[in-house]
């Protein structure tokens, strides 16, 4: 596996791959959202939230531009915290997946604990959803890993 800090010339182009690489894990991350039964209830209730109304009730329009802009730039916070990460643990897969541990954490609990709350929504709604929102952002990380991945792998000269 390439090192991480023999990007370091190329850590901007990294950075922003981690856009691209975003966008392609927030694409991958629709479909299975679409197949959950609230999966694609996050984005509505982000929407709600920004609108102060009830998440059915939310813009779709504003739902998807807030969920596709949050993927969007997931991609390159995830790729910021994996050059933290590999600076002090040093390069490797444990570098990898303990990053997108760390992601998969800031994902869920952002969502869980700062955005879901606010709807008066019923308890056993908000597990369910909680449920298919963890998923789709296992699924999304599943994306992205390998993309950035492959990305430093090229950018890192190996």
């Amino acid at each position: 596996m390439t090192t991480i800090s023999s990007v370091s010339l190329g850590v901007p182009l990294l950075i922003a791959f981690g856009v691209v690489a975003g966008i392609v894990a927030t694409r991958v991350m629709d479909v299975v959202m679409a197949r959950l039964p609230e999966g694609e209830t996050p984005p509505l209730v982000a929407s709600g939230v920004l609108t102060e109304r009830d998440p059915d009730a939310a813009p779709k329009r504003l739902a998807a531009v807030v969920h596709h802009v949050a993927g969007w730039l997931t991609g390159p916070l995830y790729v910021t915290l994996l050059l933290l990460a590999g600076s002090v643990l040093g390069d490797g897969v444990v570098t990898y997946l303990l990053t997108a541990a760390v992601t998969l954490g800031l994902m869920i609990g952002f969502f869980a604990l700062v955005v879901l709350p606010r709807p008066g929504l019923a308890r056993q709604r908000v597990r369910t959803i909680t449920r298919d929102w963890a998923v789709s952002a296992v699924v999304y990380l599943v994306v992205l890993v390998p993309l950035v991945a492959g990305a430093a792998s090229v950018l890192g000269g190996s």
